[in-house]
């Protein structure tokens, strides 16, 4: 350190006999340069960190908003998004459509039509809160996603993976932060070198992890750190969006609902008259497989890449109804219990669960609202074993509430749902063209003792 000053002092001096400055102006400007250098490493760091963040917005609200029901490059539940923008009237057009779909359909939107034509009768979701921005770096995620070739093991290649870069970037915030703390360091080093030629004497500067100043703004980062991981991990108490359990017997919805076209109703007959959707009983799902014993479809493969063997599947079935293949008949009741030995309910894991305190009806939405399963359930027909397709928060349900029209009753022709009927003003605000619409949200689908008792 000796050396390191007596270095800087030879500096000053060579500054005064050829710049001819004096040590305190070399001293000024030499803290200015230091100044600005650490401001410009600041402004650097945090200009890449945010244009890195910045780049990962698009697919993350991607992810988080779209993905249920889109994909960049083909089509799905909803149109493929790639080239979307290419396809519509104008361009403030998808900024209107992702606010709320069913006005657009409402008011006529012909555009809007015909993607409800294609791709319903599901409703899209209104998405409100999205400003323009982020809608626009959702469109250029998927405008400049290219997808990644996967060869027959099923690895991708052909195309390198996409690379991630937090690691570079953290390390190079560290690094900043390190050459940060080093002129700080410079700094304080240079100003003991001007007190001294000054002649000023000062105390011993107070070290940085006993500054009340710094461990003050650091306890507050810190809080603000915890608080918002704790209000984060609070308002996620409960969903369970994705959650797919391993269940007794793999049920495939793909096979029955989708490739045979077997309806909901035949095996959740209570969605349409009661609360409960219910789940089919064992006798249920013999109506059918006392006739089929082996599977001959498509193979059926489970999210990990494994193939699931049908027949298998099947057999376990009749080992939960006491059946057996070979007589066709059930197993004797030996122990007059009213049912066959060996018989026994087939444990299916709960995969959506409402807190205690939710109120939520199946037939009101099914038959009243006439909502498809698809709304709450998604692609259903589509999927092997069930997840769980929406949040099912209650920011998502008021959502829709906002967002569904009521299919009043139209005396002409008899059509829409009498339940209305109550709702006799609406009819003539409607007729009188004070509203071109009503949501139910208007008919106090929004209160709160609708759903919370």
């Amino acid at each position: 350190m000796l050396i390191l000053c007596q270095h800087r002092v030879l500096l000053l001096h060579v500054y005064k006999e050829i710049f001819h400055i004096s040590p305190d102006n070399c001293m000024s400007r030499y803290r200015k340069i230091i100044n600005k250098l650490f401001t410009s490493f600041l402004v650097v760091s945090l200009l890449s960190i945010n244009i890195h963040a910045f780049a990962q917005d698009g697919e993350a609200l991607f992810k988080a908003n779209c993905a249920n029901c889109h994909k960049p490059d083909v089509d799905y539940t909803g149109p493929a998004l790639k080239g979307a923008q290419s396809r519509e009237p104008d361009a403030e057009w998808i900024y209107k459509w992702v606010a709320s779909p069913s006005a657009m359909i409402g008011n006529g939107d012909k555009h809007a039509k015909d993607l409800f034509a294609k791709f319903g009768p599901t409703m899209m979701n209104g998405f409100p809160n999205l400003k323009k921005a982020e809608i626009d770096a959702i469109m250029k995620y998927v405008e400049d996603y290219v997808p990644v070739k996967k060869d027959d093991t099923g690895t991708a290649g052909g195309a390198a993976p996409e690379s991630d870069n937090s690691l570079l970037f953290g390390i190079l915030t560290l690094v900043l932060a390190l050459v940060g703390f080093i002129l700080l360091q410079v700094n304080s080093n240079l100003r003991k070198l001007s007190d001294e030629k000054e002649g000023v004497q000062r105390g011993e500067p107070v070290p940085f992890y006993r500054n009340k100043t710094y461990l003050m703004v650091g306890v507050l980062v810190l809080f603000a750190l915890g608080g918002y991981a704790t209000i984060n991990a609070a308002i996620g108490l409960g969903r369970m969006k994705n959650y797919q359990p391993v269940q007794p017997i793999y049920y495939s919805h793909k096979v029955h609902a989708g490739t045979n076209q077997i309806s909901c109703l035949y095996c959740h007959g209570g969605a349409q008259d009661s609360k409960q959707a219910s789940i089919p009983s064992v006798n249920v799902c013999m109506n059918c497989h006392m006739a089929i014993k082996e599977y001959k479809g498509d193979p059926i493969v489970r999210e990990d890449g494994t193939q699931v063997n049908g027949t298998a599947e099947i057999q376990k079935l009749y080992s939960y109804a006491g059946w057996n293949p070979a007589t066709k008949t059930y197993n004797p009741d030996n122990n007059h219990d009213g049912i066959p030995d060996g018989a026994h309910p087939i444990e299916w894991i709960k995969i959506h669960n409402l807190p205690d305190h939710v109120y939520f009806n199946h037939s009101q939405h099914i038959k009243v609202g006439q909502q498809q399963c698809q709304t709450c359930h998604g692609n259903i027909q589509e999927m092997g074993e069930v997840y769980q397709f929406a949040e099912l928060s209650m920011g998502w349900c008021i959502n829709c509430h906002r967002e569904t029209k009521v299919n009043f009753y139209n005396e002409a022709d008899s059509t829409g749902n009498k339940f209305y009927s109550i709702y006799e003003k609406f009819h003539k605000d409607i007729r009188n063209h004070k509203m071109d619409s009503v949501t139910v949200e208007h008919i106090g689908g929004t209160e709160c003792q609708k759903c919370h008792y």
